[in-house]
């Protein structure tokens, strides 16, 4: 039933012979219906066509969708997933898809992050679809949940002494939501902003009560941006992280700054959760007869 309903995205520009991720989901024993999502200013589409079935490979109007959402600059170039992202609402729904997860296309692997005791223990995911399966169930369980995410390798650096276990997130789920995206085709939302997407989005939306978040219990892991030609790569190498974290403070000075982490030596984001997120009571915490 998951694969008749689900499918998995690729996004993927000029890298027509490192599709990283395909690879990745075959080992992990992905089985469903899998494309690749192109835009049509590539100019390796020609080789992606010859390299991969026809009914794999779709390629959406660029332009088109990049005058559908505000890029929060002047700059003179389309060079941004954005626009994949929100194509694939509309590619899923075109398809027959009731739910998808989108991916880039350089992930190197997908690791359970606990034992079935709840011990730390990173290990090889090799039923992908029930994992995705599972998480499919998990957007069904609450309809403000927008989308659900696994974890980042970088997230767990440190292992079971890492700082996200030390301040208590874990095993909790965590609301920052980035690279992977599992979604429902009719909860749709929209991508905004040239860089840093993913981060202005799920604040943007999270702000109003939306959720977004990561589950920890998947990791997985990619490779170094600006290691891989080709993607975002050029973007990235022209400012680094500079420009790109400035998006999001200049999106959100009430929670957000510029800062250098310790563990970094370059800058980046930082969010105050407290200030970005509302904090509501459930009703039945109302007492009887009186307002909260």
């Amino acid at each position: 039933m998951m694969n008749k309903s689900f499918c998995i995205f690729i996004i993927s520009h000029g890298r027509p012979d490192k599709i990283v991720t395909l690879r990745t989901l075959k080992k992990c024993g992905y089985t469903g219906p899998l494309f690749i999502v192109c835009d049509n200013e590539d100019k390796t589409i020609d080789k992606y066509r010859a390299n991969f079935p026809s009914d794999m490979i779709v390629v959406f109007d660029k332009p088109k969708y990049a005058a559908m959402v505000d890029s929060c600059d002047n700059f003179q170039n389309r060079r941004t997933t954005t626009h994949a992202r929100n194509a694939c609402f509309d590619i899923a729904k075109e398809k027959g898809f009731d739910y998808f997860l989108m991916l880039d296309d350089d992930y190197t692997g997908f690791r359970h992050t606990f034992d079935r005791e709840g011990v730390f223990k990173r290990e090889k995911i090799r039923l992908m679809d029930d994992v995705c399966s599972a998480f499919c169930k998990f957007l069904e369980s609450d309809l403000r949940i927008a989308s659900i995410c696994f974890l980042q390798g970088g997230d767990l650096m440190g292992g079971a002494e890492c700082t996200n276990f030390k301040d208590n997130i874990f095993p909790f789920k965590k609301r920052k939501a980035m690279n992977s995206f599992f979604c429902k085709t009719s909860r749709r939302f929209w991508f905004f902003s040239r860089l840093n997407e993913d981060v202005n989005t799920y604040l943007s939306l999270g702000s109003i009560g939306k959720l977004f978040f990561s589950i920890p219990d998947i990791v997985l892991n990619q490779a170094q941006t600006q290691s891989t030609s080709g993607g975002m790569s050029d973007a990235y190498l022209a400012s680094g992280t500079y420009v790109k974290s400035f998006y999001t403070t200049m999106l959100f000075p009430s929670f957000a700054r510029v800062i250098v982490p310790r563990s970094m030596n370059r800058l980046h984001h930082k969010i105050s959760w407290n200030n970005a997120i509302p904090k509501i009571l459930d009703e039945s915490f109302k007492k009887h007869g009186q307002d909260v």
